[in-house]
């Protein structure tokens, strides 16, 4: 290239391009900048084929990287200086004009500086800027720097004002030019220094993350673009740090976890190397680091698109073993992970399950309750995600121990119920998966515990049957509900039902208590109205204190009465009852605290009491859909069930709806709609609608004329003609209704004469005018003529099971009274005992639960207890197991009251279990049955009779208990029947029964043989004590054989054991 005429230079050797004159610090700043643009503008032009040029101005280019324009203030001379030294470098590649190492240096970090501006695009010269980085990005000039021994620090000065200056107001263009500067020193360099590969990495951690996130992704893109060559930098620098243990080596040792996951996230191929390290870290002996590793990895593992636990096996198989770690934040932290994983990789669920079972029995309460979280937060994102197994775990939980995890159990259930069962967001495939849910959280109603009965009740009005739902759409999910229900789950759900119902009674009585006059009476009846309140709520202790203090402001606020009294009135709708409890919650909310623990326990009492679900317009909504069902217009089949099924169970909700809301039917629509029901050729339809028009239609009469009219003929023709069942409810249903009763049957007199006479018996509590004994008399003679005292046979069979069961009440009631059970011979007391054998099923169940009552409450003498011992002879086995579970419930009572009271020591002879067997004994001598005592099966229902009693009385030899009823049995036989003592057959019963219980006793322990210091008193009342001289010896062969457990009726035809035992305890 040929140039014009050039000035004289200034210096030796240094020529200007033409128009430029000498750049010396004798001009001024501006005349520099015009100068050195123009010197730009040659450079810009000129190219590396201009050797001419180049050495033209090779003076230039040495002058142009003088500490003079390296070192000048002003920033458009630097700027201008920076854009010709890296023309400069373009032009002479690939050798640089300068050959010094130390001006090399200078020039470059001279060049680095400058790149600084390029942090404000909106500057004038920012164009320039961004030429120079285009120029030294597309030559690669700091490649020269190489050759430098101290290039390193070039390196990082300028990696860190690339890093800095990045920001969002910069191209695309910017960003790849720095790129491929920083890439090519990287790429093309012998290995990247810890302290430069610091620069790269420091842009990683969260905290210069979130300052710079521009200078994460400019790292993250140069990460990615250089993995294959700075993979084994990075690899050695973890490894110095975890495996060493070489923290100085960096000041980012202690991000090491951080740079993984980011690094991880980046390309896992920068971390090919790293990986197994971590299986190293996860066995270390130090918690903490082993806590640390599992968190890292949980979000390696869990994160969305990673394919590490497919890739690297052993250190998955590694990682799953921290879920049994000794360290309980390590359990812990795994745990958390599941959820995750679960949610961003189903296909590890089968990897996961084992190891959540294992944990969801965890001693530490955290953990089992976070893996209930996990297993839920997975479910609720996809009910695929979590696995039958994996939903049984959450399963178990609803009756742990802990009510933290049996509430997050239950609670996370009822989630996945209302989205998938109720709101149908996974179709009915899902539904059907889950559809346990509804009776396992029914179930636990039956749980002791009040938390678990309030939860159970919140989880039905919030997610079960939503409160906040139109009526129509809460009554129709109400309805398929109680139909889909299994019938424990419908017992529960009428069990709460019962509960709430029961809790407004207490509330109203109370309420009924403030209207009358201050007494001490009154304050009494408060109190024990207000502790009943509190045992429904929880926390029994606080619960009574709350329920004090409401009480008190029940009092004094007129008002807050009034809005409890509408809440609770049968009458009360739904809405209305919404609008009470904000009312009563506002009124108790002043002063406003931030927690205030009493306003949660009145609301815990106004949730349970307020009529949320059901009212007249719900009753209803509820009629109709029955409607539906009968008329085949119902969505019955979409819902799951048959229209039969539908219509059956919704005619039971409503029926269980009218023992708790009977209020709430009363409408002629709604029983125009049961008339239909009755009408109905099923017999359990019609029973059910009957039974509901008992319940409810106490106002037909007077009020609904039209539908009296229409009813009176029906239940007529099923009190003649209906089932068993529909004829009685019919009956009821006319008493209850119809107020005319013309008729009263004399059995109803007869009875209610018998109690009459007993209640003033008890009253007088004497026997001074001897009516005691002639009441007896009379009631022996009901019994011995088994309810027919005229014996004229014009009482019906069943009066006379009524006649009987009111008899042999009265006597058992008599003997509650000291001074009248002194008078009851044994005679009487047979007879009141044999009631319990009676012909009628209704009588002997009664009976029994009356006695069991009175003797559990230690009303009745001990001697009664003997008679348990002939419900042994019972043909209905649900009746003797019945019989049992009493015997177990007394003995234990009276076990456990001999304990806790010491002068219960002075007692023991009317509270001792064991002193049962004298009387049983006696009683069973003189059997109506037992009338041939040489005859097996009579022996052997004795046997049967005697084994029922000692089998739960010798479950445990406590004491010496074993002995101490041998050495009894053994008195007994030493004694006569005081009831007849002269008649000889009497007494060899007596001494049979004996043989009989000291062979059962001798087959049931080995221990009754052991020597018993305690003499045992016999009562006088049914022993006398015979005379020593006196021998009784009966000697009894036997045909067939029996032992202690035959309660299989084994035979053999071998001699008699029993035989022989009964001779040898003579």
């Amino acid at each position: 290239m040929e140039f014009p005429q050039q000035q004289k230079p200034a210096g030796e050797g240094i020529i200007y391009p033409p128009g430029v004159k000498e750049i010396t610090d004798k001009i001024s700043n501006d005349e520099m900048v015009k100068r050195l643009k123009m010197v730009v503008k040659t450079y810009m032009d000129m190219d590396q084929d201009s050797e001419e040029e180049k050495q033209q101005y090779l003076g230039l280019a040495l002058h142009l990287a003088s500490e003079f324009f390296l070192r000048n203030p002003n920033k458009d001379v630097r700027l201008l200086v920076a854009c010709c030294l890296a023309d400069i470098f373009r032009i002479y590649a690939p050798e640089a004009p300068y050959t010094s190492h130390d001006k090399l240096k200078d020039i470059f970090l001279f060049i680095t500086r400058q790149l600084k501006g390029l942090e404000d695009t909106k500057s004038p010269q920012f164009n320039r800027y961004f030429y120079l980085l285009e120029n030294l990005a597309w030559v690669k000039s700091y490649n020269i720097c190489f050759e430098l021994e101290d290039c390193n620090e070039i390196f990082i000065q300028l990696f860190k004002t690339l890093f800095s200056v990045i920001n969002n107001s910069h191209n695309h263009k910017v960003q790849m030019h720095m790129l491929d500067l920083m890439s090519s020193i990287i790429m093309e360099g012998d290995g990247v220094t810890q302290e430069l590969l610091d620069t790269i990495l420091i842009n990683l951690i969260p905290a210069h993350k979130n300052l710079n996130k521009q200078a994460y992704d400019l790292a993250k893109t140069l990460l990615k673009r250089t993995v294959q060559t700075i993979e084994t930098c990075i690899a050695n620098f973890f490894n110095q740090v975890l495996v060493m243990g070489k923290s100085s080596v960096s000041d980012l040792s202690e991000h090491v976890f951080d740079l993984i996951q980011e690094l991880f996230a980046i390309d896992p191929m920068l971390l090919t190397s790293v990986m197994p390290q971590l299986e190293f870290k996860l066995k270390s002996n130090d918690g903490e680091e082993r806590l640390a590793v599992v968190r890292l990895l949980a979000k390696l593992f869990g994160a969305k698109d990673s394919e590490l636990a497919s890739q690297n096996r052993p250190l998955w198989q590694c990682f799953l073993g921290r879920f049994n770690d000794i360290h309980v934040p390590v359990r812990l932290e795994c745990v958390k992970f599941a959820s995750h994983c679960l949610m961003n990789h189903p296909d590890l669920a089968k990897d996961l399950t084992e190891y959540l079972k294992v944990r969801s029995h965890d001693p530490e309460e955290a953990i089992r309750h976070d893996v209930i979280v996990t297993i839920i937060n997975a479910g609720k994102k996809d009910l695929n995600l979590v696995n039958d197994q994996l939903l049984g775990f959450v399963r178990e939980r609803t009756l742990d121990k802990r009510w933290r995890v049996r509430k997050e159990a239950m609670m996370g259930l009822a989630q996945l119920y209302k989205k998938y069962c109720l709101h149908h967001e996974a179709g009915k495939e899902s539904a059907q998966k889950i559809s346990w849910i509804k009776d396992k959280l029914l179930h636990i109603y039956y749980q002791n515990s009040i938390d678990d009965k309030l939860l159970v009740e919140k989880i039905f009005a919030q997610y079960m049957v939503p409160h906040n739902l139109d009526t129509e759409e809460k009554m129709k999910c109400l309805y398929y509900l109680y139909a889909c229900l299994d019938t424990n789950a419908v017992k529960a759900l009428n069990e709460m039902w019962k509960c709430q119902n029961m809790l407004r009674g207490l509330v109203k009585e109370l309420l009924d208590l403030h209207k009358l006059p201050v007494s001490e009476a009154n304050n009494t009846a408060m109190f024990g109205k207000l502790m009943s309140i509190a045992k429904n709520l929880p926390d029994a202790g606080k619960a009574q204190d709350f329920m004090k203090k409401f009480n008190q402001v029940l009092g004094e606020d007129e008002k807050l009465r009034v809005q409890l009294e509408m809440l609770i009135s049968p009458t009360c709708s739904c809405k209305q009852a919404e609008i009470c409890v904000r009312e009563i919650t506002r009124k108790l909310t002043f002063p406003k605290q931030p927690t205030n623990p009493f306003l949660e326990m009145v609301k815990f009492l106004l949730e349970r009491i307020a009529p949320v679900h059901i009212d007249s317009e719900a009753i209803s909504a509820l009629v109709k859909l029955l409607n539906k069902s009968i008329e085949g217009t119902a969505d019955d089949d979409e819902e799951g069930v048959t229209p039969d099924t539908a219509i059956r169970s919704g005619l039971e909700l409503l029926k269980v709806l009218s023992f708790t809301h009977p209020t709430a039917f009363h409408s002629a629509e709604t029983y125009e709609s049961l008339l239909q029901c009755l009408k109905m050729e099923d017999d359990k339809v019609a029973e059910a609608a009957i039974q509901i028009f008992r319940n409810t239609g106490q106002k037909i009469e007077t009020e609904l004329q039209q539908i009296r009219s229409t009813l009176i003929p029906i239940l007529h023709q099923k009190a003649k003609r209906g089932t068993p069942h529909q004829a009685k409810q019919a009956v009821h249903c006319i008493h209850a209704i119809f107020n005319n009763k013309e008729v009263q049957l004399a059995q109803i007199f007869e009875v209610q004469a018998i109690k009459l006479l007993v209640r003033w018996l008890l009253g007088m509590k004497n026997n001074q005018s001897k009516s005691a004994n002639s009441t007896l008399r009379l009631l022996s003679a009901m019994l011995v003529s088994e309810g027919d005292l005229t014996e004229q046979k014009k009482i019906s069979k069943s009066d006379m099971s009524r006649l009987r069961l009111a008899a042999g009440g009265a006597i058992m009631k008599l003997a509650q009274e000291p001074c009248y059970h002194e008078i009851i011979t044994p005679e009487q007391f047979q007879l009141c005992g044999l009631v319990i054998n009676d012909e009628c099923y209704q009588v002997r169940q009664i009976f029994a639960q009356k006695l069991h009552l009175a003797l559990v409450k230690l009303l009745l003498p001990l001697e009664y207890l003997a008679v348990f011992a002939l419900c042994a002879k019972d043909p209905v086995k649900e009746r003797r197991a019945h019989a049992r579970q009493c015997l177990l419930k007394n003995i234990s009572v009276r076990r456990e009251y001999i304990k806790q009271n010491p002068l219960a020591q002075e007692k023991l002879v009317s509270l001792l279990p064991e002193y049962v067997v004298p009387y049983m004994i006696h009683l069973l001598a003189h059997d109506p049955d037992f009338t041939k005592p040489h005859e097996y099966e009579q022996l052997k229902d004795i046997k049967e009779c005697l084994w029922f009693m000692l089998e739960v009385l010798m479950t445990k030899n406590e004491n010496n208990s074993h002995a101490f009823l041998r050495k009894m049995v053994e008195n007994i036989k030493q004694t006569k029947d005081a009831q007849c003592p002269d008649d000889a057959k009497a007494n060899e019963k007596l001494y049979i029964v004996c043989d009989v219980a000291l062979f059962v006793i001798a087959n049931k322990s080995t221990a009754c043989h052991l020597d018993c210091p305690k003499e045992p008193v016999l009562p006088s009342k049914f022993f006398l004590i015979q005379d020593k001289k006196a021998e009784f010896s009966f000697t009894m062969i036997f045909t067939k054989t029996t032992t202690a457990s035959d309660t299989t009726s084994n035979t053999s035809t071998n001699s008699s054991p029993l035989s022989s035992t009964i001779n040898k305890n003579r």
